[in-house]
């Protein structure tokens, strides 16, 4: 598809990489390499290895919208669609889905520049009543609370809705994404995500498990192609687990995402 104003193709919403079905694309892209000087490649719609080679080359020598290198995969993402074919604007994903989601974001966005008292306790006011919210008594140890942010600003949000709350009442993060598999809520793993980067839409919760099974959690509030702009409980400004308050972060990317997210 071609935006009739500009001229300028649209990205697809998938990923197209080797092989692709979507052989309307890859022409596109295709053309488009030879235009730019990365070719010659032919213009047949088989996103073959000469065409896989040539898109590499493009991404060596080019940035995306943020001044940043293009990741070097021989495949075309929103960002590398973007830099191909010039398009002035990498558009931003907004607007939530669901009114429930606009609201748990509208209240997320309420409890930026929380922090904890003091800093590096796990404690404080505010902390201590997200953690409470699931059934954590924040007196006997000290928690990691990213998860009962994320279930505070649900609750929260669906009281003010008048809806019952959705998410599962859990202060674990692995153990909120194992049981939300097992009650059948719908869970995006991250390689279907880098795959088709539409499905990654603001008010999803993102899932990051590392090797030893800690993991860190928060909401996603926009996406702007592949990267992500999210509201973090626990976090800091490098976006560690072991963070100090609630931030607003726009570091993340949707490959970066190491387990996936839930969609309630």
């Amino acid at each position: 598809m071609v935006n009739a104003a500009t001229a300028i193709p649209i990205f697809p919403g998938h990923t197209i990489g080797l092989r692709d079905p979507d052989t309307q694309s890859t022409v596109l892209i295709q053309r488009r390499i030879n235009q730019v000087g990365c070719g010659p490649v032919a213009e047949d719609g088989d996103f073959g290895p000469q065409t896989q080679e040539a898109v590499e080359l493009f991404q060596t020598r080019a940035a995306d919208h943020f001044g940043l290198p293009l990741a070097v995969d021989g495949s075309v993402g929103p960002l590398t669609w973007a830099s191909l074919f010039a398009v002035p604007e990498v558009p931003t994903v907004q607007t939530a889905p669901a009114p429930l989601l606009a609201a748990t974001l509208k209240f997320a966005a309420t409890q930026i520049g929380v922090m904890e008292q003091p800093l590096g306790s796990n404690r404080g006011p505010e902390v201590d009543e997200y953690l409470r919210s699931v059934g954590i008594d924040p007196t006997t140890g000290s928690f990691p609370w990213c998860a009962a942010f994320v279930y505070f600003c649900f609750r929260q949000a669906a009281i003010a809705q008048g809806v019952a709350n959705p998410v599962i009442q859990t202060g674990g993060v692995l153990d909120h994404w194992n049981r939300a598999g097992a009650a059948g809520i719908r869970r995006l793993g991250t390689d279907e995500c880098i795959a088709n980067p539409s499905l990654v839409t603001p008010g999803l919760i993102f899932i990051i498990i590392n090797k030893n099974g800690s993991g860190h959690t928060g909401l996603v509030e926009a996406v702007t192609g592949t990267y992500l702009t999210t509201i973090e409980g626990n976090t800091n400004d490098n976006g560690s687990r072991e963070g100090v308050g609630v931030f607003r972060r726009q570091k993340r990317t949707i490959a970066s995402i190491s387990r996936g997210y839930i969609s309630y």
